[in-house]
């Protein structure tokens, strides 16, 4: 990846329907955001990493804590609009999207992300784990399916593929039978700028629409996003029941390493 500029960008805005002001959330001694920033800053794979956001909040919280910010317009509708913000100005071959939500992000879930960039025809890359078996029918969980190749052909909020003739349920699929190999999608994407600009200049697509899922702009646009294998699963902090998981994952952490 040394041929590679790669910029890394936490979009960060403080409104939140379903948790007012997560992203500043102090977990474990820390706001949120913090958090998300130190995973992708001791990657060592991404220079610089910012915090993209409207908030002078925000910003005044990471700046204090030496985080650097990219200021946006309150206007962009999605994550994805504020990275493209921020390609405009810091000048990258790829930029990476990471949630702003997501605590538990470790340094290790970088590498296999930008690994993919080492194929040309990698335009777009995402991440996903194998799916626990109480998420298979949840609806928050995100299923994708890829081809051989590892691209990605199709992600829903349904349970994918659908195992017509085995599994009739998640309890027959604790006890081994039927299909057990769903794949969650985990909201950490990359892309060279060239397919950035194009998709956020792109329309909502009808998929994306029904679904509520924005990648899926993507592939119906003809954009080749690719899935590799994350490390580990991650508490996407939307609820104050997940604010208490992640907290729990973060101290036990922190007592691992001595901190």
């Amino acid at each position: 990846m040394s041929t590679f500029r790669i910029a890394g960008v936490i979009p960060a805005r403080l409104s939140s329907t379903r948790l007012s002001r997560k992203v500043l959330r102090v977990i474990a001694g820390r706001p949120m955001v913090e958090w998300v920033w130190r995973a992708a800053s001791a990657s060592g794979l991404m220079d610089p990493v910012v915090v993209a956001t409207d908030s002078d909040e925000v910003a005044g919280v990471c700046r204090e804590r030496g985080i650097p910010v990219a200021m946006t317009s309150p206007e962009c509708p999605s994550g994805s609009d504020r990275v493209r913000e921020v390609a405009r100005q810091i000048d990258a071959d790829i930029y990476v999207n990471i949630q702003g939500d997501e605590p538990t992000l470790t340094a290790a879930f970088f590498p296999p992300l930008l690994a993919l960039f080492a194929r040309p025809e990698v335009e777009a890359a995402t991440l996903a784990v194998r799916c626990p078996p109480e998420e298979f029918d949840n609806p928050n969980a995100v299923k994708v399916v890829t081809a051989l190749d590892g691209r990605a052909l199709y992600f829903s909020r349904a349970t994918i593929p659908f195992d017509r003739d085995g599994c009739r349920g998640r309890e027959q699929a604790r006890d081994g039978a039927g299909f057990t190999g769903y794949r969650k999608h985990l909201g950490i994407y990359a892309y060279r700028k060239a397919a950035l600009d194009r998709f956020a200049a792109l329309p909502p697509s009808p998929l994306e629409l029904v679904e509520r899922l924005e990648q899926l702009r993507l592939l119906e646009n003809g954009i080749a996003l690719y899935v590799a294998e994350a490390p580990a699963d991650t508490i996407g902090v939307d609820t104050e029941e997940d604010l208490m998981r992640a907290e729990a994952v973060l101290r036990e952490r922190d007592e691992r390493s001595g901190e």
